[in-house]
């Protein structure tokens, strides 16, 4: 087999984004218009910075079933055909978990779990394509395998919380269930847990930078680039054969 020039064999090819104002769906936004493919943003919010003739916004709260429903089916009309999703989309809360309110709870659940299920549910809706595989990329935390070390949180650090990690837990258990459920109809589903990526625009405090780094084996956070090539990999022809995967990229954090 010849090593291919074009690797990842995106180009043309329609990606859904979901949480495409954040950090790492703006990055990942770019990084495959870039790689010359399609890209549709979604968000709760008009609030992206892309100008570019192939990316497409669409306004949505992924928690409203309905909402969801109906977006995506306009999205098979214009689209035609939808190569990958990357559900990416994700919220928390940071106050003490002694105070937590049930409507804190739901609103993480509600956008974390649900919202998750409601795009997976509604992307397989799309005529099925036996010669052309689809993907699914479920982006978790490394939250969801490891606790977060109180100690390197101080005071006005946003402390990573139960119900967060809870939640990405859940959405490597339903990466999974799809990936079994959804062979058959030549669908990959696989996951991606970052651990923490520097935030070059909105940077953590030194306080916090320095004490994850002396926590991590690499001794520092990651870059975003270094959590969109595995999502690029895993949603290229160059991943075919994997399924049901949860990609670490946590500098070795977990390891220990």
């Amino acid at each position: 087999m010849k090593f291919s020039k074009n690797f990842f064999q995106l180009k043309s090819k329609v990606i859904i984004i979901t949480g495409c104002n954040g950090q790492l769906g703006n990055s990942l936004a770019q990084f495959f218009l870039e790689l010359g493919s399609i890209v549709i943003g979604l968000d709760y919010a008009k609030n992206f910075n892309i100008k570019n003739k192939k990316f497409y916004f669409y306004e949505c709260d992924i928690s409203k079933q309905e909402k969801v429903k109906s977006l995506f089916a306009k999205l098979f009309l214009k689209f035609k055909d939808i190569h990958c999703l990357v559900n990416n989309a994700g919220v928390s809360v940071f106050e003490p978990f002694e105070s937590r309110k049930s409507e804190d709870l739901d609103r993480v659940i509600d956008v974390n779990l649900k919202g998750t299920f409601f795009c997976i549910q509604n992307f397989i809706k799309q005529k099925e394509s036996k010669n052309n595989s689809k993907s699914i990329i479920n982006i978790s935390s490394v939250y969801s395998h490891i606790s977060p070390d109180p100690k390197i949180y101080g005071k006005g650090d946003r402390k990573n919380s139960e119900i967060y990690g809870a939640t990405k837990a859940g959405i490597n258990q339903m990466t999974r269930y799809f990936a079994v459920h959804l062979a058959k109809k030549n669908i990959r589903v696989n996951a991606v847990s970052p651990g923490g990526i520097f935030n070059d625009k909105h940077p953590q405090s030194k306080n916090f930078i320095k004490k994850y780094s002396a926590r991590n084996p690499m001794g520092r956070m990651a870059k975003i680039e270094e959590i969109t090539g595995a999502v690029i990999y895993l949603s290229s022809a160059s991943s075919s054969y994997i399924n049901g995967q949860n990609i670490i990229i946590d500098g070795g954090m977990s390891a220990w």
